[in-house]
């Protein structure tokens, strides 16, 4: 199979899923920073949103460590179409 920049279990994925974790951090940081931020609904759903992007992007960041660490091939069809899945959601 042929090595794409950013699949799972790569040094690429990994960057790019510490990106999308940082990121996510500070977006969270930001809108939490804002004045009177609890007042507006949709602004409490978007945090709550961003944090779920947060523990997604946390969570396969570390699975991509593991992967690296172990020498573990994570491109398989179930493992791709579940990573494809949670990032569409």
């Amino acid at each position: 199979m042929r090595e794409l920049v950013g699949s799972p279990g790569t040094w690429g994925g990994l960057v790019l899923r510490a990106g999308q974790c940082s990121f996510a951090g500070a977006s969270i940081g930001v809108m939490v920073s804002a004045f009177g931020f609890a007042n507006y609904t949709a602004f409490c759903y978007l945090i709550a949103s961003m944090g779920l992007q947060l523990l997604w992007s946390f969570g396969l960041a570390c699975l991509d460590i593991y992967a690296l660490k172990m020498r573990k091939d994570l491109r398989n069809p179930i493992l791709i179409s579940l990573f494809v899945v949670g990032d569409w959601f």
